[in-house]
């Protein structure tokens, strides 16, 4: 099942067309999209047996916006290969990755354009991005995925100077400059995976392959990142969790590279779909 945020409203993508998910369900779901994960297994089940859905229409993926466009927590998480830990000139992490935030005004959709901070140097990450679907307390690893809500890919644009300034680093400001976190385009349930722990990531700027890696080499987990992560604080319905991204980031280059304006960042991830962001000065 693939879900929309088109034109700020909740909708089911089915062979490339959208439904409306309001319309479609006679009111019984909301036009916000956000709320939808509040009662994520209702719509699941409702969406499982509706009969007589109307036809989709045809849309303009520069009208869809991001799938979960204000959660309440968004988590994160660094050096999650150890290829990226390695050219960032860090050790691997042990017990619990690097947790940071993205602010929610720096969410958007996934195709835009993303201004340039003056004076920094701004950096891509692709990422695999999870979609709380349950209340998450305290959960084991074996029982995680029945939290998920579904998968998008997301692109943790950074802006280094600022994230590396000052006598501790700025993490979560320096990553969230407008813009900075788009996702999409759309979200997609784990059952419609062979394998939702082994998806290829990739990211080209200007048609340059740059990052190429995969899931299964994630140091912790989509099971491990939620059952650690709901140890120390409930995760909502509807949160978000980045997953961490591979190496090949201009930070990590020799000599370092930049985005630039007119630059064209294009991210992807296997089964689920792409990202397109153009930059300007």
């Amino acid at each position: 099942m693939r879900i929309a945020n088109l034109s700020g409203r909740p909708a089911l993508v089915v062979d490339g067309r959208a439904i409306d998910i309001e319309q479609a369900s006679d009111g019984r779901f909301s036009a916000d999209p956000q709320a939808l994960y509040e009662r994520w297994e209702e719509f699941r089940t409702w969406a499982a047996t509706a009969a007589d859905l109307p036809e989709g229409v045809a849309f303009d993926p520069a009208d869809l916006g991001s799938p979960a466009p204000a959660p309440r927590q968004t988590f994160a998480i660094g050096l999650n290969y150890r290829d990226h830990a390695a050219e960032s000139g860090f050790a691997v992490p042990e017990g619990l990755p690097p947790v940071f935030t993205k602010f929610v005004t720096s969410l958007s959709g996934p195709v835009t354009d993303v201004r340039l901070p003056a004076g920094g140097n701004t950096d891509w990450e692709v990422e695999l991005v999870v979609v709380v679907g349950r209340l998450a307390e305290e959960v084991s690893e074996q029982n995680a995925w029945a939290h998920v809500a579904g998968l998008t890919v997301g692109q943790d644009i950074s802006e280094r100077v600022s994230q590396l300034a000052g006598p501790v680093p700025q993490f979560s400001l320096g990553k969230s400059y407008p813009g900075f976190t788009p996702m999409g385009p759309w979200l997609v349930t784990p059952d419609e995976f062979d394998n939702p722990d082994d998806l290829e990531l990739r990211c080209a700027v200007n048609g340059e392959e740059v990052q190429k890696g995969r899931t299964r080499d994630l140091i912790f987990s989509v099971p491990a990142l939620i059952s650690k992560l709901s140890a120390v604080l409930p995760l909502l319905p509807g949160d978000l969790i980045f997953t961490g991204t591979p190496a090949g980031v201009g930070l990590g280059r020799d000599p370092q590279r930049w985005l630039a304006p007119g630059d064209e960042l294009v991210s992807g991830i296997e089964g689920i779909g792409e990202l397109r962001q153009t930059f300007v000065g």
